[in-house]
């Protein structure tokens, strides 16, 4: 199973945060499993972590890579899928991650009950 993270899961993942799901969890951790995160999340962790809205690893790559996970690029097929998303979620990020699982049939693990609008498998985290 191809896993992708939002930002949440991925943050709780990095602090072992009892916040994240223990199913979640254990998928995250099965070797079975392709964990990514999108650079859309970098982008958007950079972003609040400049803004002092979050504190988060300074160097978010090699964080992720350390975990054992990919950071999966965004290619202009997911921009474009992205962009003509229904627009039952309105952020950005979370609709980058929404184009690329749709792209991969992957499995997005979140909390955020807006995804659930679109045909994606959702792993409650």
């Amino acid at each position: 199973m191809i896993l992708l993270l939002d930002a949440h899961a991925f943050l709780w993942w990095l602090r072992d945060d009892d916040e994240l799901d223990r199913e979640a969890r254990k998928s995250i951790a099965a070797p079975a499993n392709d964990v990514l995160v999108s650079a859309a999340t970098v982008w958007e962790l950079e972003i609040k972590r400049g803004l002092g809205k979050l504190q988060a690893p300074t160097d978010l790559v090699a964080t992720i890579e350390a975990a054992g996970f990919d950071c999966l690029p965004i290619l202009g097929v997911d921009a474009a899928r992205a962009g003509r998303l229904p627009l039952h979620h309105r952020d950005p990020f979370d609709r980058m991650i929404l184009a690329q699982a749709l792209r991969l049939d992957a499995t997005i693990v979140s909390r955020d009950r807006a995804f659930t609008a679109y045909e994606v498998p959702i792993l409650p985290a």
